[in-house]
Formats: C-alpha cells, structure tokens, sequence
C-alpha cells in the first residue's frame, strides 16, 4: 500500500484543472464552495481542513486524504493534531477509517519529509 502522496497531490491539482477546462461553471461554483467553506469563521481554516479529512478517512477517498493533509498542514496543523483528528476518524469509522488512517499518517510524513527537504534548500 505504497503511495507516493506529494505525487498524487500534484496529479489530482493537474486533473483538476484539466477539469476545470472541461466543465468550466461546474468547477468555478465547487471552487468558490470550497473557498466559502473553508475560509476562517467561527471555525478556522486549519479546523476546517481536519474535519475535511476526518470525513475524507470516513468515506475512504484516498485523493481526499492526500489533500487534506497537504491543506491541513499548510493551514498550520502540526502532526500531533492530525494525528488526533485521524484517532477520531477511526472512532467514528472503525476497520476502514484505519487503513485510510495508515494513508492518512503515510501522506502526513511523505509531506513532512518534502518540507523539511525545501527548508534544507533554501537555508544559507
């Protein structure tokens, strides 16, 4: 169960935008759902992007996984809070929501790793 989540993150962006160009107002309205849904309120955005990929454990979508993570993460989310936001994922979803979960902690270390690669790059 192998995957390379930065890749699949780039992939999923890529086709995305192939579909974008495809279905142009389907597209444009999930975007500014997405935009709305996410944008910091009551909840904030990093609170928003844990629910996301709780559900995302919880229908077993592994490109929603990597997503979620990546968005978590780039919201601010440490490893420690999407680790707890994957044990309430399990609670909730039992065997499935583990093994997604096993994704979901994979994803979280690939994107780690690849932060912690461009921080060594662009240090003096």
């Amino acid at each position: 169960m192998e995957n390379n989540h930065p890749a699949n993150y780039q992939r999923l962006q890529a086709l995305i935008a192939e579909l974008s160009g495809s279905l142009p107002g389907t597209m444009q309205a999930f975007k500014g759902l997405h935009k709305q849904a996410t944008a910091d309120g009551a909840l904030d955005r990093k609170t928003k992007e844990l629910i996301a990929l709780g559900m995302a454990l919880s229908i077993n979508c592994s490109g929603c996984v990597a997503y979620h993570v990546k968005q978590a993460l780039e919201s601010g989310a440490s490893r420690e809070e999407i680790l707890e936001a994957v044990g309430v994922a399990v609670m909730m979803g039992g065997g499935p929501a583990v093994v997604y979960g096993c994704e979901a902690l994979a994803a979280l270390d690939q994107f780690l790793a690849e932060r912690n690669l461009k921080t060594r790059a662009s240090a003096p």
